[in-house]
C-alpha cells in the first residue's frame, strides 16, 4: 500500500536519521558533565559512547534483514518505541551501570529503526529524480546531524543538564511514533521462511559485536595486545563463518549476491573508508578547538556550525540536480576531492590559529560531504532488487559504523602516541597535542585518497536518461 503522504513520510524517516545521528554526537560534548555527576571512571566513560556502537553496528545487517521478512514498518516502529524509552532511562540514570545498559538499549533501537530507513525510501519514491532528491533530504540528517549534535549539546549541557540531551528525544521520538503509524506504508513482508537463517544471524551478529569490540578497546590496550588480536581472530572467524553458511544455506540471511553488484560492493567500501577518515574532522577538531584554541563546549559547537550550514545547503540544494546533470561517481569524486583538501589543510593547523583564516574555509570545504554522501546512498541502494532494500540499507549503515569505529580507535592512537612523543621530547602541551592531531588529519587524508582510488576504479560511471537525451539531440 503506497504512503498516502510520501513527503511525510519521508519526514518521518529523516527525523527518525536524525535522532539516531544526534544521540551519536550529542554525547560527546557532555561526557564531563556525565563523568563528574555519576563518578564515571576515566576507561569507564569510555562505555557510554563503546555500548551504543557495540550494539547498533552489530545489529544494523540483522535487523536491515529483519525488514525484508517481517515488513520494514513494523521494524522502524519498533525501533524508534525502543530508542526513546532507553532515552527515558538514560535521562534518569543514577549510576554508571544504569546509564551504560540504556545506551546499549538505544543502539538497539536506533539499529532496529535507522537500519530499514533506506529501504523504506527506495520502495516509496521509484522516480529517479525524486529518488535523488530524497535521498538527498535523507543524507542531510546523517551528514550535518553529527555537527549540530555537537551544538545541541553544548547548549542543553550548559544551560540545563546533562541529562536533557536525552529527554530531548521524548518528544521526538513519540510524534514519530505517532506519525509513522499512518505516513509509512504498509509493506509486504516475504514471512521467516524466506529467511530464517538462525544460525547465520548469530554468526554475523556475534562477529560484528567482537569486531567492533576489539577496535573500540584498541586506544586502552594497544593494536598488538593479546586482548585487540584475540577478539579481532574471533571476529573474523565468526565472520568467515557466516560467509560459509551464507553459500550454503536453503534460506540465507544475506544473499551473496547482493555482493556481486559493483555499485553496492565498491559504495560500502568508498564509505567505510570516507567515515574512518572523517572522524577525524567531527570528533579531532571538536578536541583541537577545546584543548588547544581554549573554546568551551557551546563555543565548539558553534565553530563547526558553518560546516553543517554547508553540507545541509549543498545536500538538499545542489546534489539532486547535479546527481541527475552528471551522474552519481562523478559527484561522489567531486566531493571526496574537496574533503581530501578539508584534512589537509587540518594536517597544517597552527598552535595559535585564527578561526576565520585558518578553520572557517575548513568548515566551508565540508561542503564536499554534502555531495559524496548522497551520491554515494544512491550508488548503494542502485544495485540492490526491492527484495533486498532493508538488506541493502542495513549493510550500508554496517559499513558506515565500522568505519567510525575503526576512525575512533586507529586515528585517535595515533594522535594520542605521537603527542606523547612529542611531550617526552619537551614540547609544550599545545604543540604536542596539535603534532597530534596533524598526523591523525594526514592519515585521514590518506584514507580519502584510497577512497577516491576505489570510486575511480570499482564504480562506473552512469549516464542520467536527462543527458543521455541531450547527447541523441545533439
Amino acid at each position: 500500500m503506497p504512503a498516502t503522504n510520501p513527503r511525510l513520510a519521508l519526514a518521518v524517516l529523516a527525523t527518525g536519521m536524525l535522532m539516531t545521528v544526534l544521540d551519536g554526537s550529542i554525547v560527546t560534548v557532555a561526557m564531563p558533565a556525565i563523568q563528574g555527576d555519576l563518578g564515571f571512571t576515566p576507561a569507564g566513560l569510555s562505555w557510554v559512547v563503546n555500548a551504543y556502537l557495540i550494539a547498533f553496528g552489530s545489529l544494523l545487517l540483522l535487523a536491515g534483514r529483519l525488514g525484508d521478512l517481517v515488513g520494514r514498518k513494523r521494524m522502524f516502529l519498533a525501533g524508534t518505541g525502543i530508542f526513546t524509552a532507553a532515552s527515558l532511562l538514560a535521562g534518569v540514570a543514577a549510576s554508571p551501570a544504569v546509564l551504560i545498559a540504556a545506551r546499549f538499549l538505544q543502539g538497539v533501537g536506533s539499529a532496529t529503526a535507522s537500519a530499514v530507513g533506506l529501504g523504506i525510501l527506495v520502495t516509496l519514491f521509484t522516480e529517479p529524480r525524486e529518488r535523488a532528491r530524497a535521498i538527498a533530504v535523507f543524507s542531510f540528517t546523517g551528514a550535518a546531524g553529527a555537527s549540530l549534535g555537537q551544538v545541541l549539546g553544548g547548549v542543553l549541557t550548559d544551560a540545563l543538564a546533562w541529562n536533557w540531551i536525552f529527554f530531548i528525544n521524548l518528544p521526538i521520538g513519540v510524534a514519530t511514533v505517532l506519525v509513522a503509524v499512518r505516513a509509512l506504508p504498509a509493506d509486504r513482508a516475504q514471512g521467516l521462511g524466506a529467511g530464517a537463517d538462525v544460525l547465520g544471524a548469530l554468526l554475523v551478529t556475534a562477529g560484528l559485536m567482537a569486531g567492533i569490540y576489539a577496535v573500540v578497546k584498541i586506544e586502552e590496550y594497544g593494536a598488538g595486545s593479546a586482548h585487540t588480536l584475540g577478539f579481532g581472530a574471533l571476529a573474523l572467524a565468526l565472520l568467515a563463518g557466516f560467509l560459509i553458511r551464507q553459500a550454503k544455506a536453503a534460506n540465507p540471511l544475506m544473499p551473496l549476491r547482493i555482493l556481486r553488484s559493483r555499485s553496492v560492493a565498491g559504495a560500502n567500501a568508498v564509505q567505510m573508508l570516507m567515515v574512518a577518515a572523517l572522524f577525524s574532522f567531527q570528533v579531532l577538531v571538536a578536541l583541537y578547538l577545546q584543548k588547544v584554541l581554549g573554546y568551551g563546549a557551546a563555543g565548539t559547537g558553534f565553530a563547526m556550525l558553518p560546516a553543517a550550514l554547508v553540507i545541509g545547503a549543498v545536500s538538499l540544494g545542489v546534489s539532486a540536480p547535479l546527481i541527475a546533470r552528471f551522474g552519481e561517481r562523478n559527484i561522489l569524486v567531486t566531493g571526496l576531492v574537496l574533503l581530501v583538501g578539508v584534512l589537509g589543510l587540518l594536517a597544517r593547523v597552527p598552535v595559535h590559529a585564527s578561526y576565520a583564516t585558518d578553520l572557517l574555509p575548513v568548515m566551508l570545504l565540508a561542503a564536499g560531504f554534502g555531495l559524496a554522501l548522497p551520491a554515494l546512498t544512491a550508488l548503494a541502494m542502485s544495485g540492490a532488487e526491492e527484495a533486498d532494500a532493508g538488506l541493502a540499507s542495513g549493510l550500508f549503515n554496517t559499513t558506515q559504523q565500522i568505519g567510525m569505529a575503526i576512525g575512533v580507535a586507529v586515528l585517535s592512537t595515533l594522535a594520542a602516541a605521537r603527542t606523547e612523543s612529542l611531550t617526552a621530547a619537551g614540547e609544550p602541551e599545545a604543540q604536542a597535542l596539535t603534532g597530534g592531531y596533524h598526523l591523525a588529519f594526514g592519515v585521514g587524508a590518506g584514507l580519502l585518497l584510497l577512497a577516491l582510488a576505489v570510486a575511480l576504479t570499482v564504480l562506473r560511471p552512469r549516464v542520467s536518461e536527462e543527458t543521455r537525451q541531450m547527447t541523441m539531440a545533439a
